[in-house]
């Protein structure tokens, strides 16, 4: 007797994993909202949610700042920032529609009255617009504002959500500058939003390509088994900009190339790559597994440190056919500056997967093309067959932007009688692939909090790891010992020779983007 074939058991763990959370009808409060961020970032984002229907019409935004102006001029100011930011353009009705959904909140950050009236602002959008109570507070201001408007918020009550509603706060980085003051400042936030409640930003998180990088490796069978120690041969991840500090001066005298760039940014992105399955897509099954990566990345000595991280800042030079200035040359900066523009690194991750894969990191500003990207370069095929061909190695690169996409490098014969084998590419972009421009990245992100969806946020412990790696490196920077010198290259080349020798010293060359 034929029995019927045994349905696959379902796994109620797993259920629903693939259907996004739905963004609810909430106020968005933010502070710092006449700043750069918002005009920039943030209310094109929202606006271009609002024109693709994927904001609930009920969403309010709140702008709460120092200066005194009215609901119209702030929304006059706002039309003008997101006609000019917006990735699509203003469509006169969906802004007007828009518009009336937002507010001007005048208030100090150290008013405590101003939170007191907010408080009565919020309960009247409440009745009247239906956000049900639900509060997103974003921070788009100075981390030294934090303490000082997350007190005002808990004596407000804001902080605690009322049943059946919730309040959740964005905290922009970056978050500290060492371990120390990453580990005070989340025990700012913590005093008033418990962790579940805090999402830490990370604009790169959210772009198209990085969040593909988890399908790329577990939905496709043709990678994950060559994605170990085995085939690769190392893996590149390189960040580069065109630009200078174009006015952060101030920011970037005590910030640097590893802490504004390296200690978020890119190891996010290394995280990602180098990260085992997770056990399910919720937020903290995958952050459980990034943080595994941090901690095994090898920790190095002050004299390590002076071999595989090479230190660089730009000079005069000429970029575009343009002259550019040099560093110490731009405003605000001390003209005696060792702050680095430029790092290098060469780092390990002591686990089984990538024992004895070199990863190497580079990051700067004003190089010759901007962009940022991720090689994963394969070891090369026994040359028994080919011994007279000198073959490439395989390269998957991954495209975080500005193009976003994913190509693969190949060996394929020429057509003719001759066997020659040169190098072919597979190339896809998201830009032309799926007939749709991808969303902004804060358009993502901020879409994700309003769902309360923290995947691509970083998380506590998270972020105190990547310091504590990082200020071995600050450490041996400033030791009496063993401190490494500051190289110069002309702005508009890769960087320093000392960048190049510490891929040569392994018998490796950077990928030009």
């Amino acid at each position: 007797m034929n029995r019927p074939a045994e349905q696959p058991q379902s796994n109620p763990l797993r259920e629903g994993l693939s259907v996004r959370a739905v963004p609810q009808p909430c106020s968005i409060v933010i502070f710092g909202a006449t700043g750069d961020l918002t005009h920039r970032k943030l209310i094109p984002a929202l606006y271009n949610l609002a024109a693709d229907g994927e904001l609930p019409p009920a969403v309010t935004v709140v702008g709460f700042a120092r200066r005194e102006k009215s609901h119209d001029d702030f929304r006059r100011e706002l039309e003008e920032a997101t006609r000019k930011f917006s990735r699509q353009n203003v469509r006169d009705e969906i802004w007007k529609t828009f518009a009336q959904s937002v507010f001007y909140h005048q208030s100090d950050f150290c008013d405590e009255s101003g939170y007191k009236s907010l408080a009565a602002a919020l309960n009247e959008i409440d009745k009247e617009r239906g956000t049900r109570g639900n509060r997103l507070f974003y921070f788009a201001v100075a981390p030294d504002q934090f303490e000082p408007i997350l007190k005002h918020l808990k004596s407000a009550g804001l902080n605690e959500a009322r049943e059946g509603s919730w309040a959740r706060v964005i905290v922009e980085k970056p978050f500290g500058s060492d371990l120390a003051s990453a580990r005070e400042l989340n025990r700012v936030v913590r005093n008033s939003f418990t962790e579940e409640q805090t999402y830490r930003i990370d604009h790169f998180l959210g772009k198209e390509t990085a969040q593909n990088i988890l399908v790329l490796r577990f939905a496709n069978a043709i990678f994950e088994p060559l994605w170990n120690t085995r085939y690769i041969d190392h893996l590149q991840i390189t960040a580069a900009e065109t630009l200078g500090v174009e006015g952060r001066a101030g920011y970037y005298e005590g910030a640097g190339a590893l802490r504004d760039m390296v200690q978020n940014h890119l190891l996010q992105l290394l995280c990602l790559v180098a990260m085992e399955a997770p056990a399910d897509l919720s937020a903290d099954g995958i952050r459980n597994e990034k943080i595994k990566v941090v901690r095994a990345l090898r920790r190095m000595s002050e004299k390590q440190v002076a071999i595989d991280v090479v230190r660089g800042q730009y000079a005069e030079g000429v970029i575009d056919g343009q002259p550019a200035a040099g560093y110490r040359a731009e405003k605000n900066v001390d003209p005696n500056s060792l702050t680095e523009t430029f790092v290098a690194l060469r780092l390990n991750i002591d686990n089984w997967r990538w024992w004895d894969v070199p990863i190497y990191m580079r990051v700067g500003k004003r190089l010759p093309k901007s962009g940022t990207e991720i090689s994963v370069h394969f070891k090369k095929a026994p040359l028994v067959l080919f011994n007279k061909e000198s073959t490439d190695e395989n390269v998957l690169v991954i495209r975080i932007q500005p193009d976003e996409g994913i190509s693969l490098r190949m060996q394929a014969k020429m057509p003719g009688t001759s066997f020659r084998i040169e190098p072919v590419k597979m190339d896809f972009h998201y830009g032309t692939s799926f007939g749709k421009a991808s969303p902004e990245a804060y358009e993502r992100l901020l879409l994700d909090a309003m769902s309360g969806d923290a995947t691509l946020f970083a998380r506590r412990d998270e972020v105190e790891e990547a310091w504590a790696f990082i200020d071995i490196i600050e450490n041996a920077w400033v030791s009496k010992t063993n401190a490494p010198g500051l190289f110069f290259h002309p702005a508009g080349s890769w960087g320093p020779d000392e960048a190049d020798e510490l891929l040569a010293r392994d018998g490796r060359t950077w990928r030009r983007l």
